[in-house]
This record gives C-alpha cells, sequence and structure tokens, in this order.
C-alpha cells in the first residue's frame, strides 16, 4: 500500500487526487459540475451529478498512476462546507438539489430566529452567528418548503449530509448499509454542534424545528468509518479521514501549534486560525470552529475569517461580463496598468461575509470614469481579493491580541504572482506560497493516513512541508493605511440595500 487517495469535493469540481508518503502529487482526475441558479440568491448543485463525477474521477486518477485499489492504503474526504443535500435513505434519491453554501433564500428564517436574541443568539454554544451561510437554515428550508421532505423525516426515511457525508454514504454502500456520518469540522459549521460537547444540540435542532433521526452521527476527523463498498473501483479501501475544505488545508498546510495560520484563495477566501485547544468566541466578527480532532485525541478549535466571493469573482468578469476569455487572463489584464485608475470593486453577490456579516449588502463597482477600461477592472477585481484578507487578518490579530507575522497560502489563485505581492503590500508582511499547492486535498489525505498508520503523527507531516516562494510587502505604511481606508468608504456604501 503505498498511495492515499484523497476525494475533494469542491464548489465547482470534483478531483480525485493520488498522493505518495512524501505528500506529492502522482495523479489527478477532476470534472466540473453545473452551478444552477434558479433565480437571484439561489445557489446549487445536482448531488447526483457529484455522486457520478466522484466515481468517474476516481477511475481517472487511478488510471493516470497506473495504480489499482490495492495500491492505495485509504480514501480521504474534504469538501465544500455548509452545502445542504438531503435524501430518502431507501432510494439514495435527494429530494431537492443540494443547496450551496454561497445561497441566500433563507434570510427570512435567520431573521425570524435573529427576531429573540438577535443573531448572536446561538454563538456562545456554536461560535458562529445566524447566518444563511451555514447549513442549519438550509435544511429547515428544505423541510418547510419541499413537498413530502417533513413526512419522509417523520417516517425516518429523510438523511441530511454535506457533501462529505453524502460521499461517505455512497461510497460505503448508500441504500444498502451505507455509513452516514460527518466529521467534527463539517459538524461545527452547521449551527447545530455545541463547541464542547462536540454533539448535536437538541435545543438547537428545536430552534430549527430540525429531527435529530435525519443528522449523521458526529466522529472524529481521522478514523476508519467503513470501507468502500463492493461495486467501486476502491472496493474494500477504508474511508479514514474527512475534513471540511478550509480545515484540510489548514492541515495540509502542517498549521498543528496553536497561532499557526493559513490563508486559503479559492471561490471565497478563508482565513484559519488554530487557537489551541480552547475555543475563542470572536470579538471582531470571526467564526468559531473546529479545526481537527485526530481519533480519541485532543480537540483542535480555530478562528476563521470566511469571505465569500475571491475566485468567483474572476469566474464572473469571465462568464458574466465578458471582459477575459479565462482566469488566467486576469493577471496579464491587471498587469497592463500601473494602478486601477481609482476602480474598486465589493463582490458582496450575496452579501459579506466576514467580518462584517451584512446580508443586505450588495455587489458595487465604483470609481468608474471614461477613462477606465477593463483592464482597471481586472486590477481592481485582484485589489479586491487583497483587501478583504486585510479585513480579516485585522481581526484575527485583534480575537487573538496577537499580529499574524507571515501569511501562509494556498488555492488556486496564489498562482498569480500579480495578487500575491498585492497581499503582502497590502498587510505590509511576508506571503508565503508552499511547494506542494494542493493542501486542501493533501490536509485529508494526510488525515486519512493518519488513521491508517501511513503517516507516524503530526511531526512527520511537518518535515513535509516546504516553502516554495514568499514575497515581501513593497508599500509603505501610509499607502497601505490609504488603501484601507479607500475599501472602508467603498464597502460602507454598499449596505443597506433594499431587499426585494
Amino acid at each position: 500500500m503505498t498511495y492515499i487517495l484523497a476525494l475533494d469535493q469542491g464548489t465547482t469540481s470534483t478531483r480525485a487526487i493520488v498522493f505518495d508518503h512524501a505528500g506529492g502529487r502522482v495523479s489527478v482526475g477532476q470534472l466540473e459540475h453545473r452551478q444552477i441558479f434558479p433565480q437571484a440568491g439561489w445557489v446549487e448543485h445536482d448531488a447526483l451529478e457529484i455522486w457520478h463525477n466522484t466515481q468517474e474521477v476516481i477511475g481517472v486518477a487511478l488510471a493516470r498512476a497506473d495504480i489499482t485499489r490495492h495500491d492505495i492504503a485509504a480514501v480521504g474526504i474534504t469538501n465544500q462546507r455548509e452545502t445542504a443535500i438531503l435524501w430518502d435513505r431507501r432510494t439514495g434519491t435527494p429530494v431537492h438539489n443540494a443547496i450551496v453554501w454561497q445561497d441566500t433564500r433563507t434570510q427570512e428564517i435567520v431573521d425570524r430566529l435573529a427576531s429573540d436574541g438577535g443573531v448572536d443568539r446561538f454563538r456562545a454554544r456554536t461560535g458562529l452567528p445566524l447566518a444563511a451561510y451555514f447549513s442549519a437554515t438550509k435544511i429547515a428550508w428544505v423541510l418547510e418548503n419541499v413537498p413530502g421532505a417533513r413526512e419522509l423525516a417523520d417516517e425516518g426515511h429523510l438523511a441530511f449530509g454535506t457533501p462529505d457525508t453524502w460521499l461517505l454514504w455512497n461510497l460505503t454502500g448508500g441504500p444498502e448499509g451505507g455509513v452516514h456520518a460527518t466529521d467534527v469540522t463539517n459538524a461545527s459549521r452547521t449551527l447545530l454542534l455545541d463547541l464542547e460537547t462536540l454533539d448535536w444540540r437538541p435545543e438547537l435542532l428545536s430552534a430549527f424545528d430540525i429531527p435529530a433521526s435525519i443528522l449523521p452521527e458526529v466522529r472524529s476527523s481521522s478514523e476508519i468509518y467503513g470501507t468502500v463498498e463492493s461495486s467501486s473501483l476502491l472496493r474494500e479501501v477504508p474511508i479514514a479521514g474527512i475534513m471540511g475544505d478550509q480545515q484540510a488545508a489548514t492541515f495540509g498546510q502542517a498549521a498543528f501549534a496553536r497561532g499557526d495560520s493559513k490563508n486559503t484563495y479559492g471561490t471565497g477566501n478563508f482565513l484559519v486560525i488554530n487557537t489551541g485547544d480552547t475555543p475563542v468566541i470572536s470579538r471582531n466578527g470571526l467564526l468559531t470552529t473546529v479545526a481537527y480532532r485526530l481519533g480519541s485525541g485532543e480537540t483542535a478549535y480555530a478562528l476563521e475569517g470566511s469571505i465569500a466571493v475571491t475566485g468567483s469573482l474572476v469566474q464572473w468578469l469571465r462568464d458574466n461580463l465578458g471582459i477575459i476569455s479565462s482566469a488566467s487572463e486576469v493577471e496579464d489584464l491587471a498587469l497592463a496598468v500601473d494602478d486601477a485608475g481609482g476602480v474598486i470593486i465589493v463582490p458582496a453577490f450575496s452579501g459579506l461575509f466576514a467580518p462584517h456579516w451584512r446580508p443586505d449588502a450588495r455587489g458595487a463597482i465604483m470609481g468608474l470614469t471614461r477613462f477606465s477600461d477593463r483592464r482597471h477592472i481586472a486590477r481592481a477585481a485582484l485589489e479586491s481579493v487583497a483587501m478583504q484578507t486585510r479585513e480579516v487578518v485585522d481581526a484575527a490579530a485583534a480575537d487573538t491580541d496577537a499580529p499574524i507575522t507571515e501569511l501562509r497560502v494556498d488555492g488556486g489563485m496564489v498562482a498569480n504572482d500579480t495578487l500575491m505581492q498585492m497581499q503582502s503590500d497590502a498587510l505590509g508582511i511576508p506571503v508565503v506560497r508552499p511547494a506542494i499547492a494542493e493542501t486542501t486535498a493533501l490536509g485529508a489525505a494526510f488525515a486519512a493516513g493518519l488513521a491508517v498508520g501511513f503517516w507516524s503523527g503530526l511531526p512527520e507531516l511537518s518535515e513535509l512541508w516546504q516553502e516554495d516562494r514568499r514575497w515581501e510587502p513593497r508599500s509603505s505604511e501610509a499607502e497601505r493605511t490609504r488603501m484601507l481606508e479607500r475599501w472602508q468608504n467603498a464597502v460602507a456604501r454598499t449596505l443597506d440595500w433594499p431587499q426585494e
């Protein structure tokens, strides 16, 4: 058994990646899935499409590595978090499309619950504010609005899971005895988990009117949950690691000690800071979450700054505005001008997440003149990524009473050298890219490998992390202050939009 296979079920695609003992990528299979937008603010995925894609990418990854199941020691799963899938246990058929973490349709449910205690009503227990972002409101919406869903739940036939649970259940047999479980990191993103007991809390279930019978069992991030069922190319291989994507990326960055941090640049941006064995409740708009739990060991907690729109802003420039033909073109356009010409983009397409938590915000492009063209818009898009990150880094420093002295980065956008320099300039600290860029999938592989003895422990994993490139700040403190003031002024102008 010489390899670990990681399944990375993301917002836009599903990947199967084979890793060797040094943490190197051996092969990958990847398929995108459809982004479904039934109406403004609604974002959905076809869960069956995701499952079918998962089976296909497993085959592609094994074929490209020229290996079989006999070469795989274990499977790890990482996933887009908060995305809610509900299905009939008897058939494996979803009762509705997956409601994606970016979806804002449940704001009415949030407002209803917040009328008694405000948006921080459950923060002391869950570490989270009341927001449409999290899974509980999505489950409640399905139970309230999808015909027959409540009846299926009452009869014991309905199951809920985030994509990790959906894949685990299907891989281990589906209707024929599939394992219905999740890990502590994904469970901590539902608004239903007690951060101290690490189990579903009855009064939270009652508040959202969600029956406990539909929920998966909460387990650690690194243990054997079950084995792949007989009809799969991976039959009899243990599934031994599960982590939500941002926790997995943190784990893949070897951020195992209190104060270690990373920032992932994907569909959105996610800053995660390890706070050790004690949950820290944020005073500055960040989320308290579980970082990981390995087997029966101590639980590590984290603070997280979740930003909804970063990489998806570049996708929007390509698909909606048509000013670029590929995502990589944005860097060339941004480099074609010295600055953004006064243009600022605040991409509040789903409201603003951390540190603002303002669902009433709406996206805006500001500072346009006749001089402005697509080059300035492209540069402003990259600057918006850097400035949103600046806000959550500042919030993290305030919550932990300790400045972040360097930022480890990962995700698809870190290939953009111009953005990484902008980020260093905006923060005034070094930005460091690791040699192994696939940190999200690698984190899931690490968790699975630890459970089956493929790796010996955290010290061995730490030795695998290596630096690829480092960016040092070039801007002055005065320039950084000016950039932040302009950004904050622009953000203020996106708030309090009337809701239709």
